[in-house]
């Protein structure tokens, strides 16, 4: 392996965009705690880090914003623009832990970072920025639609990673398929390993009798047809209270100020509440989230780790999905995504979320023997990546 360089006391953990996305908070968590060294966490939002799980777990620094001073924002554009230095802005950003600050090993936690074409030029240069320094770069638990994979440019970033971990079999295959085979691994995502915490469940909420939901202002604007994801999610309720004995649970995992779980889940609420049968989950940390969900009989989800939290927790779940993610993992799981995943975009008719609900109750003794088949296994396997980073700290490759 090359040499690396930079201070070993700690691992940096970076890309992290604050714990109010509680699938963020839940990747943190579960990586902080299989590291072999004590992790520096980079975040965009130090206050959401302090507020919930990661309190105390690490050390967490937040990013200089270079946006938030005019001055500040057109001073790093100069340098891009005219003295061809773009990296110069995240030597700013990122002052703490590059330069004098350098560790040598650091890993991008962002997941799906990469579905995403607004992060592209961040996750490209803070790469940069590491390794042209001499340290070591780790893309862990990560999602990549295939067709990324084609662009040179994207090419030229991966192979900048010193190993690339990838949380589900479609991304390490186009991994593979792209050339990147001798760095690239197919490992569980972390948030398998999240803890649940169970508080006292609010009025309402029956044990073991409830179908969780979450619905996201992000699936709904990727609908194709406008308004028929929330019409899907009344027609489920309706058919719940109407044909089960079952409550519904309406549970937030992202709540950031522009994008904000609650804000559609309590139309839903506002709509059913006087039923006595539904129930509006506020918000919390990661692991007292995970602790609502593991206590319901079903869920439907349009957040990843939501979904990841009733998986691991053995919950028959059918995920209301757009990305290569949602049917990687179903894939892993199941061998198949067929009746697990139903995309937002494909959404024509409002039976349609409440049909693959139907599918999902006729089958739930069935799910529920693959997932208690499946998981004990799965669960070591996201074990390894702690012990693939410790490898390569010490020099000796990831496997």
């Amino acid at each position: 392996m090359p040499r690396y360089y930079g201070k070993k006391d700690k691992i940096v953990l970076y890309m992290h965009a604050g714990s109010g996305n509680h699938g963020c908070e839940a990747i943190a968590n579960t990586v902080i705690q299989m590291l072999p060294k004590p992790a520096i966490v980079m975040t965009n939002s130090f206050a959401e880090d302090e507020a919930y799980s990661l309190k105390g777990m690490a050390t967490v620094i937040e990013e200089r914003k270079v946006r938030k001073n005019l001055f500040i924002h057109t001073w790093y554009y100069l340098l891009d623009r005219f003295f061809h230095d773009p990296e110069a802005a995240y030597r700013y950003r990122f002052r703490e832990v590059c330069g004098r600050n350098l560790r040598q090993m650091n890993i991008s936690i962002g997941g799906d970072n990469y579905c995403y074409g607004i992060l592209l030029k961040d996750l490209k240069y803070t790469n940069q920025l590491f390794t042209g320094q001499g340290a070591m770069t780790v893309l862990l638990g990560c999602s990549i639609e295939p067709e990324l994979l084609s662009d040179p440019d994207i090419l030229e970033d991966m192979d900048r990673y010193a190993c690339i971990i990838a949380r589900e079999s479609i991304t390490w295959q186009a991994l593979v398929q792209a050339g990147l085979k001798e760095k690239s691994y197919h490992v569980p995502d972390s948030a398998f390993l999240l803890e649940a915490k169970r508080l006292p469940v609010p009025a309402g909420f029956v044990e073991g009798n409830m179908v969780g939901l979450n619905v996201s202002p992000m699936v709904v604007e990727r609908e194709n047809s406008p308004g028929i994801t929330m019409e899907n999610y009344r027609n489920l309720i309706r058919y719940i209270l109407e044909k089960t004995e079952m409550g519904v649970a309406l549970i937030p995992h992202v709540v950031w100020k522009n994008n904000d779980d609650r804000m559609v889940l309590r139309k839903l609420w506002e709509e059913f509440q006087d039923t006595g049968r539904v129930v509006m989950i506020e918000d919390a940390d990661c692991e007292t989230l995970k602790g609502y969900i593991a206590r319901c009989r079903f869920f439907i989800g349009a957040r990843t780790h939501a979904t990841i939290a009733a998986y691991s927790s053995l919950i028959p779940t059918l995920v209301l999905g757009y990305s290569v993610k949602a049917r990687g993992i179903a894939l892993d799981l199941f061998g198949t995504w067929d009746n697990y995943v139903l995309p937002v975009q494909s959404l024509e008719r409002k039976e349609e979320l409440t049909e693959g609900f139907q599918w999902l109750m006729k089958e739930e003794d069935a799910i529920r023997r693959r997932l208690a088949a499946v998981m004990p296994a799965y669960l070591e396997r996201a074990r390894q990546a702690g012990r693939m980073i410790e490898r390569l700290i010490d020099g000796r490759g990831p496997m």
